[in-house]
């Protein structure tokens, strides 16, 4: 059943960035029909999907309660919910009414997980043993970036960590280099920064404490960041 959150979120408080670049992608029913499909995200992401879900998994453990501050398409979202297990806690939030009841519908089977609406620069308190951001910066502006990497992080408990899965600069070599730059300059024009400043810059006065640690995929075209408290 929607909570009050919802009825607090018209679709007026959805971000002018957000309706002006990606109502193709994310508003609208016939994007959730078209791209809410693992098989979607698969080729989106040139056959890496998994890959990088696997990375997420493999920082969380059964118990684990777990922060994710935006829908993701396809099965990330149900995998998570059972790799914590019925004893851990799932929270994924969402700044567009569509994308909530969509993610409620695909988490209904899992007690475990709970989806309400929300604003990833500026969640609600909390405290996660780990913070799961996949694919939301390079979708956000780069002033928004800067208001998403410090909340991330401050809802991380004492010991806990941040995972952050975005676009990074792949190699010179890669021979997608000039299709990707072209996607970004027609579909993603947030996710140029991605393959400029690393992650961890965006964290402003915290970023000193906690420690960084980043991995590349696919010839560098990916990364797995994980920021852990000193």
């Amino acid at each position: 059943m929607p909570d009050a959150t919802m009825h607090a979120a018209p679709s007026a408080l959805i971000p002018d960035y957000l309706r002006d670049v990606y109502t193709w992608a994310y508003l609208t029913p016939l994007a959730i029909k078209i791209f809410d499909r693992q098989v979607a995200v698969q080729t989106i992401l040139w056959g890496n999907a998994q890959r990088l879900i696997n990375a997420v998994l493999a920082e969380l453990t059964p118990g684990d309660r777990v922060f994710q501050p935006a829908a993701v398409y396809g099965s990330l979202s149900a995998q998570v919910a059972e790799r914590i297990g019925p004893l851990g806690q799932l929270d994924v939030r969402d700044i567009a009414p569509i994308q909530v009841a969509l993610t409620r519908r695909k988490l209904a089977g899992y007690p475990q997980a709970h989806v309400t609406w929300g604003d990833a620069a500026a969640p609600a308190p909390g405290q996660y043993d780990v913070v799961n951001c996949f694919f939301l910066l390079h979708e956000v502006p780069d002033a928004v970036k800067a208001q998403v990497v410090p909340a991330m992080l401050r809802l991380a408990r004492p010991g806990g960590k941040v995972v952050f899965v975005d676009y990074h600069r792949p190699h010179g070599w890669h021979p997608l280099k000039p299709l990707m730059t072209k996607i970004f300059d027609w579909l993603e024009p947030f996710a140029h920064t991605m393959w400029r400043r690393e992650i961890a810059d965006f964290a402003g006065e915290s970023a000193p404490d906690w420690t960084w640690s980043k991995r590349t995929r696919f010839g560098g075209l990916y990364q797995v960041v994980v920021a852990a408290q000193r």
